[in-house]
């Protein structure tokens, strides 16, 4: 690994290289917030795609392309005097010296070389460290005006229900055991398969004002049973975006072991019963033990 010199050293060399290239190339110099904005959400699933499959080398090639970016609109905004990369660094690290009081002093906030306190943070929990630092930002002059409005509203939505939950949580708004979430579950569940027997039900004459509203119930009784379901997660501290990612791929590999099985018999998807998919997707899952 390298010494804390050679690491400042090639951060310095990567912001020579961003400085030049905002300045002489001529695709880097016409980057604005508003163009670099997709493909920066590109590059963050790409490194959370890295990290999925453990994939070291893709981590630090994807870890580049993140850092670019986040330094590229810091460049975007010195040459508009707004602030520098500088500034980004002392924000975030005031940030963490105030959110951690069990580490530093918060009048250490500022502070050129902020020294930890000698005791450390050992007397306390994960627990009430996390609810520490929601109770600290709510409480920030400029923060977070209330518990959820920390909650991204662009985060996918599987990932914000976590968060929504999560926030909640830290301020003692949770199931007190962890078994109980199940009932809800079980009840959001019920009322889901009651608006899905109320929409097959529908006679073949129906309205399309009828057919919209018994969707619409449905789906929404769909979001509480998948709401619900992400609360147990989190209870059982599961992460449910990365379990249903790890599902998604499991569902290609078991698919493709088909599709592959099929061009190699010279025969396409469509011409297999369903009873010989069913057998190749055994057949897949069994390898996979």
């Amino acid at each position: 690994m390298h010494t804390r010199e050679e690491k400042l050293e090639a951060f310095g060399r990567f912001l020579d290289v961003l400085e030049t290239l905002r300045q002489e190339c001529p695709w880097d110099r016409k980057q604005t917030n508003e163009s670099l904005r997709p493909n920066t959400i590109e590059e963050t699933y790409e490194l959370c795609d890295a990290l999925m499959r453990g994939d070291v080398k893709e981590e630090q090639k994807e870890l580049g392309d993140v850092l670019m970016h986040v330094c590229f609109y810091a460049s975007i905004a010195q040459q508009q005097g707004q602030f520098d990369i500088a500034d980004v660094c002392n924000a975030l690290v005031d940030k963490l010296i105030y959110r951690h009081p069990h580490v530093y002093h918060p009048s250490q906030v500022g502070q050129p070389h902020p020294v930890p306190l000698s005791q450390g943070g050992q007397d306390l929990t994960v627990t009430q460290v996390l609810e520490n630092w929601e109770q600290l930002k709510v409480k920030e002059k400029g923060g977070n005006k209330t518990v959820l409005s920390g909650v991204p509203s662009a985060l996918p939505t599987l990932i914000k229900a976590y968060r929504i939950q999560d926030k909640a949580r830290n301020v003692g708004f949770d199931w007190e055991d962890r078994k109980d979430v199940w009932a809800k579950v079980d009840e959001e569940r019920r009322e889901l398969q009651q608006e899905l027997g109320a929409l097959d039900a529908l006679p073949d004459d129906a309205t399309a004002e009828q057919k919209a509203t018994a969707k619409s119930k449905a789906e929404h009784e769909l979001g509480d049973f998948i709401f619900s379901v992400v609360n147990a997660a989190r209870l059982y501290h599961l992460n449910p975006d990365n379990a249903l990612e790890a599902t998604n791929q499991k569902f290609i590999r078991r698919f493709n072991y088909i599709e592959q099985h099929s061009i190699r018999a010279g025969r396409p998807l469509t011409e297999m019963s369903l009873e010989e998919m069913d057998a190749l997707w055994n057949e897949a899952k069994e390898m996979e033990k």
